[in-house]
């Protein structure tokens, strides 16, 4: 199947309907103790804020570490080379780049998908 905007999107229940509802809110509901502050409870309200808090970066900074992950072990130049390989090949083209240490030449030799690019000057 080719990716186009219509298909683009992943959904993964866990994370979109179940982990990110739950920590905005539970993140909502620790500011509603904001209504109910007195100096007996005020320690209380801003540790349930932070934890609630902390739990909702969670989630996102765990969504967004999947994504950098690779990132940090691939020179710019193989990053460059890789921007010509297809969907279907990308990820297995980054693993070899980063296991066989291929240089830029060696990726766009690989690719057998080639996604042309017509924005660089």
């Amino acid at each position: 199947m080719t990716q186009n905007y219509k298909n683009h999107m992943r959904l993964f229940p866990m994370h979109h309907f179940v982990a990110t509802p739950l920590t905005v809110g539970l993140f909502i509901w620790s500011l509603t103790g904001l209504g109910n502050l007195t100096a007996d409870n005020t320690g209380e309200v801003v540790f349930r804020i932070l934890v609630s808090l902390a739990l909702v970066l969670i989630t996102f900074i765990a969504r967004i570490y999947g994504l950098k992950t690779l990132e940090n072990q691939l020179r710019l130049g193989q990053i460059i080379a890789l921007r010509f390989a297809g969907d279907d090949e990308l990820l297995s083209l980054i693993d070899s780049a980063i296991a066989e240490k291929l240089s830029s030449k060696d990726i766009k030799l690989a690719v057998k998908n080639w996604q042309a690019d017509f924005h660089r000057v």
